[in-house]
């Protein structure tokens, strides 16, 4: 899960806040496994010498933040073992992003769903649009399942209660909501003053005590890694291993209902 995503993930630096943008909005910004390993990399390469202070990570296109991973590259998937794989190199990009020095806002657009959920459950901070609808359809697509480490993540955020809703209901969160639970800690009316209100949150931030908001993001970490230290890798093998995950995807690309028969 290497390589160029080319302009599929931009970044820049604006004075002392960097910014990455999801840039696939013909496909609701579906990430691909080379975005992952670049957002990792970025949020890796940011040091605590001061340049960068704040980092937003966004979508492009003002529909989206992202729509998760792009389904069509879990064709190759052959058994567990390749669940288990993607969900290694999934967590290793969100260990550098947890890592990251510096504060991370996530600034969502619209869509927020699957993988790209969870990276703005990972953010420390989250704004979103109005048009905000977040959450996890896999049980009525792909068959899948959330690893521990990611359910932590947004358990922490919205409550054991409420993820699980998202996880068996399959309903996507709405703004309203998402700001009642503390999903979100603002709504902004349109992508361009989401934007301008995420650029002044970073800047406040590039002014304040650096060891003390690292802090205050390692305690959370350290939070997320004790609640998640739960076995998983049977769950996870069990559901990428299964005739529903192929059943799903191909259901998918074909662009029917899938039948799932729970083997």
């Amino acid at each position: 899960m290497t390589g160029d995503p080319g302009n599929e993930l931009l970044y820049s630096v604006e004075g002392e806040v960097g910014i990455v943008a999801f840039n696939r909005p013909a496909a609701h910004n579906a990430l691909t496994f080379d975005m992952y390993e670049r957002l990792g990399e970025i949020c890796a390469g940011i040091s605590a010498d001061g340049s960068v202070r704040a980092l937003i990570v966004t979508g492009v296109g003002g529909r989206a933040f992202g729509a998760g991973t792009d389904i069509s590259l879990f064709r190759d998937f052959r058994s567990g073992e390749d669940g288990l794989a993607y969900e290694a190199c999934m967590e290793a990009m969100f260990h550098r992003l947890e890592r990251c020095q510096v504060p991370i806002i996530a600034a969502i657009p619209g869509i927020c769903t699957g993988g790209a959920a969870v990276i703005a459950a990972a953010c420390d901070l989250r704004i979103a649009t109005r048009n905000l609808r977040y959450g996890f359809p896999i049980a009525r697509t792909l068959a899948n399942c959330l690893s521990a480490a990611n359910i932590a993540r947004v358990a922490l955020l919205t409550g054991v209660g409420r993820a699980m809703d998202m996880l068996l209901t399959t309903r996507l969160i709405e703004a309203e909501e998402a700001l009642a639970i503390g999903l979100v800690s603002e709504l902004l009316d349109t992508p361009d003053a989401l934007m301008a209100r995420a650029r002044a949150l970073a800047q406040q931030m590039a002014t304040q005590a650096p060891l003390t908001m690292r802090a205050g993001k390692e305690v959370v970490r350290r939070m997320r890694e004790r609640f998640a230290a739960v076995e998983d890798q049977d769950l996870i093998a069990l559901c990428y291993g299964s005739a529903d995950f192929r059943e799903g995807l191909d259901a998918f690309l074909a662009k029917r209902q899938p039948k799932f028969a729970g083997r």
